[in-house]
């Protein structure tokens, strides 16, 4: 879409408002107050809203049947411009309303001048922002489905892969790679639940507000709201024009989809280390070194574990915006969008990469099963164990530390102790203590709700897949 040249001091007396004032904004004020640059993107919304907002002074008898289907056809056309990159937008109009608006009275005349009746570029904006980010919400949704679809798929490759479970980075207790995985679908659910209820807020309609107190025309909000599949009213005009929690909630909600993002970033970035050696990622999402032929750098992943911190100040950006701002409208809103459009993209983009880059991950089951056995992974199970034969648990506690501080020394695992040995920690070990120290034994052992059992991983599997196809 391409923009008018610097705009002539006539040009800058704007139509829209310039009645007042003696003479024109300068040069530098206009470029550093104009919006139009960036809320552009609001356009289709902003035609969307005047729509239904010119179908609803019909309605009510202030525009006439001409009136309308005047603007009906203009506004059509302008969509059309919009959509093939032939709109010329103009700095000297400020932001996109007006753009629209002057093009809108090229093309029918007065009927162009009277859509503005009843509302205020400051309901107007905020119902902008509420359409455009409703149906960006769903979108985001759907790429969380994709990515959490990925991670289910290559979870039911590995229901029986067994890794090392870690706390403090270091070997707790082992745990199968599909478990794993899900647990990153789990995050996403919440996301998803986040976005779906905050949804509910932002589809609530500001039209009618105008400036900060209403309109003495007879409009029908209702109308409006139901034409344009609002769920409901802002009720009080001081805050519609002024509330910018919507977007707050939202990018709050996409900050929190990064963070869980950026874990699982750090997560293959340590895994893809030869240190680790557990999985590979696909080339395409890799890059090499201009001076070490030798190296695959996890790119992908660690940018997006530096983009969370980026959506990260977007949130608190929007957070200091908002605080000081006395009731209604203030100029300091013009500085909501940039934010929320750059969350938007980047929350997209890094989805779309991880949903991509997840089907390609190669998994080294037998290095995911050494890192494992390190550790001594199992002492938990001996202690388990010998509850289960009626020790007090503070007593097997006792009894299987010793045991591996004895298997340290020796330098092998709990389960290449012989039973003589293990005995002498505690006499209730007997023979079958040997078919919980194995890894297999111990990840079998969790076969609760929500546990490692390589049966309840599968079972976890077929239920998100259906979960998540019948979304």
């Amino acid at each position: 879409m391409s923009a008018d040249p610097p705009a002539s001091p006539l040009e800058k007396k704007h139509e829209a408002w310039s009645g007042r004032f003696a003479e024109p904004v300068a040069e530098f004020v206009l470029r550093y107050t104009a919006s139009v640059g960036f809320d552009r993107r609001l356009a289709l919304a902003d035609i969307e809203g005047s729509l239904a907002h010119a179908a609803m002074l019909a309605k009510v008898g202030v525009l006439s049947a001409q009136d309308l289907a005047d603007i009906e056809r203009g506004l059509a056309q302008i969509r059309g411009e919009i959509e093939r990159g032939e709109f010329r937008w103009s700095l000297a109009l400020e932001d996109v309303h007006l753009n629209i608006e002057r093009r809108l009275t090229e093309l029918v005349g007065e009927a162009g001048k009277r859509l503005h009746t009843g509302r205020s570029r400051n309901d107007q904006v905020a119902t902008d922002l509420r359409l455009y980010l409703r149906g960006e919400i769903d979108r985001v949704r759907q790429a969380l489905r994709g990515l959490q679809t990925a991670l289910v798929e290559l979870a039911a490759r590995h229901t029986a892969t067994i890794m090392p479970g870690f706390t403090h980075l270091q070997v707790a207790q082992p745990v199968t790679f599909g478990h794993h995985l899900l647990a990153y679908v789990e995050m996403f659910e919440r996301d998803d639940e986040r976005l779906r209820d905050a949804r509910r807020r932002v589809n609530r309609l500001p039209l009618g507000a105008a400036a900060l107190a209403g309109t003495s025309y007879p409009i029908d909000r209702d109308f409006v709201a139901q034409r344009l599949g609002f769920e409901g009213l802002c009720e009080n005009s001081l805050d519609a024009v002024s509330d910018r929690d919507f977007a707050i909630e939202f990018v709050a909600a996409c900050a929190l989809i990064m963070v869980h993002v950026s874990r699982l970033a750090e997560e293959l970035v340590l895994w893809m280390s030869p240190r680790f050696g557990f999985v590979r990622l696909p080339d395409r999402f890799t890059t090499g070194s201009s001076i070490m032929p030798q190296k695959k750098n996890p790119d992908v992943p660690e940018l997006a574990r530096g983009k969370s911190g980026r959506v990260i100040g977007h949130l608190v950006a929007l957070l200091t915006l908002m605080k000081g701002q006395p009731l209604a409208y203030n100029k300091d809103n013009q500085e909501d969008k940039e934010p929320v459009f750059d969350t938007l993209d980047t929350v997209l983009d890094t989805l779309r990469a991880f949903a991509e880059m997840v089907p390609g991950i190669e998994v080294d089951a037998a290095a995911m099963r050494r890192a494992a056995a390190e550790g001594h992974p199992t002492a938990t199970d001996l202690a388990d164990y010998l509850v289960k034969k009626g020790v007090p648990f503070r007593d097997a506690h006792e009894a299987a530390a010793r045991a591996v501080r004895c298997a340290a020394e020796r330098g092998c695992d709990l389960a290449e102790l012989p039973l003589a040995e293990l005995r002498a920690f505690s006499p209730a070990i007997d023979a079958d203590v040997f078919d919980v120290l194995t890894l297999e034994g111990a990840v079998a052992a969790r076969a609760h709700a929500g546990g490692t059992a390589p049966a309840r991983v599968a079972e976890q599997v077929a239920r998100w897949r259906a979960r998540l196809a019948a979304q």
